[in-house]
Parts: structure tokens; C-alpha cells; sequence
């Protein structure tokens, strides 16, 4: 039975319940990079299953995700209450070509997209933390909200790819 919005809702709440989502942020590139570390790219490119994303794609899709996350971010704290717009992830992993990635380009994308994130959360004041916007899937969330939402983002799909490696 698939999951519902409120046991997602709930799951992502579990991942960092107690935590500081900045470090989880910080960690999140790491832990990849540790999980990665001398694994065949033919595994790291295999499908796990028909019509599930290798672990290349996953890192391709989280790179993309704080791509998107970046300007959510910077629309929240430059506009008043903007309408954030969700995203095709299949669409984008189509378009994208996720499979065509290497699985090091992959973790150096999101690396690197996380860590200007990272620079600019640590210059936010107060105020800038709590601006809002609309997201079109969430409804009203902050820029606190939107960087706890993707530290339990990269939770789920770390644990993810902990599963396929297996």
C-alpha cells in the first residue's frame, strides 16, 4: 500500500526530530561520499529495480533538488510570500539524463550546490529564517522549514542508497 501524505509528512518529521538540519545538511554530502568511496560505477549505475533510479540518479536527482532549493530559498527571502512551484522529478531526471551521469560529477554537483547553500545559511539573521512562501505541494513554509525539509530529504534518499548497496 503506497504511503500516505500524513505518514510521509510523519517519516520526514522522525528523520531529524531533535537535530540540527544545518548539520545534517553539512553531514549529508559526506555520508554520500563515504558510501560511494570504491564502489564499482557499473554498481553505482545499476538499476535496482525496472523503473527505480540507480544510485547515480538518485545523486543526480538530490543535486537538482537543492538546485531547486537554492531558489527557493532566495525567492523566500527576497519576495514577500512567493508561490514556489513543485517539480517533475521523473520529467527532470528525463531531461537531465541522469543515467548519463558519472556517479563523481553526481556528488560533486551536490556538493557543491549544498555547501553555497550552507555559506548562506550562515549569514541569514533571524528575521531572513523565518520568511515564507507557498509551496505548491506543503502550503506556507519558512526558510527554516524548507532547509529541515531537505536535510530529511537527503535522509531518505541516503537511506535509500545504504538499501541498494546492500
Amino acid at each position: 500500500m503506497p504511503e500516505t501524505a500524513e505518514q510521509y509528512k510523519a517519516r520526514f518529521a522522525a528523520y531529524v526530530a531533535g537535530k540540527d538540519p544545518v548539520v545534517m545538511q553539512r553531514e549529508a554530502p559526506l555520508i554520500l561520499a563515504r558510501l560511494m568511496d570504491g564502489v564499482a560505477e557499473s554498481k553505482l549505475k545499476a538499476k535496482p529495480a525496472p523503473g527505480k533510479w540507480s544510485v547515480t540518479e538518485i545523486v543526480a536527482h538530490m543535486a537538482e533538488d537543492e538546485l531547486i532549493s537554492t531558489w527557493r530559498y532566495r525567492q523566500m527571502i527576497e519576495h514577500d510570500c512567493p508561490q514556489l512551484n513543485n517539480f517533475d522529478q521523473d520529467l527532470w531526471a528525463q531531461l537531465g539524463d541522469y543515467a548519463a551521469w558519472s556517479s563523481s560529477d553526481a556528488l560533486e554537483m551536490f556538493r557543491l550546490l549544498r555547501e553555497a547553500n550552507l555559506r548562506m545559511f550562515a549569514k541569514l539573521t533571524p528575521e531572513q529564517w523565518e520568511r515564507t512562501g507557498i509551496h505548491a505541494e506543503r502550503g506556507k513554509i519558512t526558510v527554516r522549514g524548507q532547509v529541515t525539509h531537505m536535510a530529511a530529504h537527503d535522509i531518505n534518499h541516503i537511506e535509500q542508497i545504504q538499501r541498494i548497496l546492500k
